[in-house]
């Protein structure tokens, strides 16, 4: 079963309901339960990249808004030294989020080769 982050099912989500104001936003909000059902869909179908992100995206599901623009803003080039994405990773394995922590180590590796860090 798909469901909001709310707990809410997926067919109980409508433009209409939305419009009515009935929906909050954990509501509009999609569960990481959901994320990992999406991603074992898109491997079954021979979509391992996409699955990859689906499940990435469900670690960080739990994470507030902010944090996460805080951690988008720190993975731009010339915005983080090596020392900040290494803590920026520490921080994601202790969440726990292993997925994107080892993509923030992949990235802080790519950009000490390229010449991108702060």
């Amino acid at each position: 079963m798909t469901r909001a982050f709310s707990g809410r099912p997926a067919e109980e989500i409508t433009p209409d309901r939305l419009v009515r104001d009935e929906l909050g936003t954990d509501d509009v909000r999609i569960h990481p339960d959901t994320l990992e059902h999406q991603a074992e869909v898109a491997e079954r179908h021979g979509n391992p990249q996409l699955a990859a992100n689906l499940r990435r995206a469900a670690e960080l599901a739990v994470v507030s808004e902010d944090r996460v623009l805080a951690m988008y803003e720190a993975l731009r080039p010339h915005r983080s030294s090596a020392a900040d994405l290494a803590s920026l990773a520490s921080s994601l394995d202790e969440f726990p989020a292993p997925r994107c922590a080892a993509l923030v180590r992949e990235a802080a590796a790519v950009y000490a080769r390229r010449g991108l860090l702060a």
